[in-house]
């Protein structure tokens, strides 16, 4: 317990050497690099020092930890090594060290290596821990996060930039490992602040084998050489020569393939007639999700079984459903209380008894629910809830799943399917109207695209704000569709051949 305790408070993956000679090696080979100094704010039990004792043997090392323990290890672990005069290791806090007047005793190129804490402020104030950077706004918040200081990062993130900043007028190389999401959020900040100053690239690493943590990461190398090219270069992992493909900002967005993006760059555009949609929120689950044992009898998450109308009880596919494409049937049933937000709930006792007296029983449930949107709402108040909801026809995607696979939603039990908050869809009154716009979104152009600009990563890798910036009248121009597309928007009333349209689209499709 302790150890785990040890390990959340301080972001404790210790480098195996294995690791540190690998991250050595992709730099002398790779960035051709030969530091005059080099630096380890962080340098735990000494993987890194003892790595680059070997790997550069002429640089004079400086390593620094909070933890006097690892230090008193480090030291031990290159007591006998021949270079060991050339190393300084010392207990220090990163957040409290002077570190202006240890850079102005430093001349030549400075190379800062290691392994970040891995653990986010607020997973450290949660613990008590000390262990903390002064509270500032570097991420240029907004409201009551930028007043206190108070919105998460990584401390990684945090310390990355510093290391920046010593660059900035100097000199050197970085090259840490972090977490994925962290390397990129650091490339957006310091392009927009020092533009083409610094070059970057990520190596891809398993952060299962090396740290048995479930995290996409990396190793990310930010350096003053080679500052012509804006994008970061991106490596399938440590022994990878050529690059996979190139992160950068086209149009005000971070694009995960530049390449990929550039060549289907034409499909970026807004629609007015189809626009994505989240599914229902209603943060009671036990209550408003229950499962059919026979007609109107029902079981909710509590076990307990209850008759109820139909009337406000609708078929449900929840997001597991939709990224493994188990459309044609639903485990559950949701009450839908509302037609719209906002709407009054009241209604539901004179037209369903029995749900409204459910929903009674049931009270506390509901007002235990913590978020805000819910205060000073009607009883049992849902959201994500509209007339869109209701339309026969949806074309659905997880949020969540690592994967770009629309399904194609129909009616279940004769009534419109509902879906949950991670769920994004469009809505249709027809069939072959949403059929027309599968084959759009399910198309090589539209796949390409939107593939181009996800980093899957993320806890919630796909959407709204990503779907929304694919056109979908520039995907039916791309492929030749543009007359089935006004046909269905209404911007054109002309005839088609309906049937024609759907089997060259099938061809072109396969």
């Amino acid at each position: 317990m302790v150890k785990s305790l040890h390990k959340r408070q301080f972001g404790d993956f210790q480098t195996p050497d294995i690791l540190a000679t690998e991250v050595t090696q992709v730099l002398q080979v790779n960035h051709k690099i030969s530091p005059e100094v080099v630096i380890e704010p962080s340098c735990g039990k000494g993987a890194f020092i003892r790595a680059v004792l070997d790997s550069f043997p002429d640089s004079r090392i400086i390593g620094l930890d909070i933890n006097k323990k690892y230090l008193e290890e480090a030291k031990l672990s290159i007591s006998n090594h021949p270079l060991s005069h050339h190393v300084t290791l010392d207990e220090s806090d990163f957040f409290k060290i002077n570190w202006e007047a240890i850079l102005s005793t430093i001349s030549g190129y400075i190379l800062v290596i290691g392994n970040p804490p891995w653990v986010t402020n607020s997973d450290l104030s949660i613990l008590d821990s000390q262990n903390l950077p002064p509270k500032s706004n570097f991420q240029n918040q907004r409201g009551i996060a930028a007043i206190t200081g108070s919105g998460n990062f990584d401390i990684s993130e945090w310390m990355l930039l510093q290391y920046v900043e010593w660059l900035s007028k100097r000199m050197g190389t970085i090259a840490v490992l972090c977490k994925y999401s962290v390397a990129r959020k650091v490339m957006y900040q310091v392009k927009n602040k020092f533009g083409s100053r610094f070059s970057f690239h990520i190596y891809l690493i398993d952060a299962k084998l090396y740290f048995q943590a479930s995290v996409e990461a990396c190793l990310c190398v930010i350096s003053t050489d080679y500052p012509d090219n804006c994008d970061c270069k991106v490596y399938q992992n440590l022994k990878s020569r050529e690059v996979s493909y190139l992160i950068g900002e086209r149009d005000g967005l971070i694009i995960r393939d530049t390449k990929k993006y550039e060549e289907w760059r034409h499909l970026l555009g807004h629609n007015f007639q189809y626009i994505w949609r989240s599914g229902i929120k209603h943060d009671c689950s036990k209550v408003m999700e229950l499962e059919r044992i026979h007609d109107n009898l029902f079981m909710n998450g509590l076990q307990e079984k209850y008759c109820l109308e139909m009337d406000y009880l609708y078929p449900l596919l929840k997001s597991s459903d939709i990224g493994k494409g188990a459309t044609e049937n639903c485990r559950k049933f949701v009450l839908v209380t509302q037609k719209s937000v906002g709407e009054d709930t009241s209604i539901i006792e004179n037209v369903a008894p029995k749900t409204w007296q459910y929903l009674l029983e049931h009270d506390e449930y509901f007002k235990h629910r913590k978020s805000i949107i819910y205060k000073n709402k009607p009883a049992y108040s849902i959201f994500g809830i509209g007339s869109y909801s209701f339309k026969k026809w949806k074309i659905a995607i997880s949020g969540l799943y690592k994967q770009l696979k629309f399904c194609l939603v129909k009616p279940l039990h004769g009534k419109s399917v509902m879906l949950d908050d991670t769920v994004n869809f469009l809505s249709f009154d027809t069939e072959e109207e949403a059929k027309f716009i599968f084959q759009l979104l399910t198309s090589t152009p539209a796949m390409e695209f939107l593939d181009s600009m996800i980093f899957w990563d993320e806890k919630r890798p796909i959407t709204i704000d990503i779907l929304k910036r694919l056109s979908l009248q520039a995907v039916a121009k791309e492929l030749g569709f543009l007359k089935t597309y006004f046909y269905w928007t209404k911007t054109v009333q002309i005839p088609v051949d309906l049937q024609k349209q759907k089997v060259t689209l099938a061809k072109l499709k396969n």
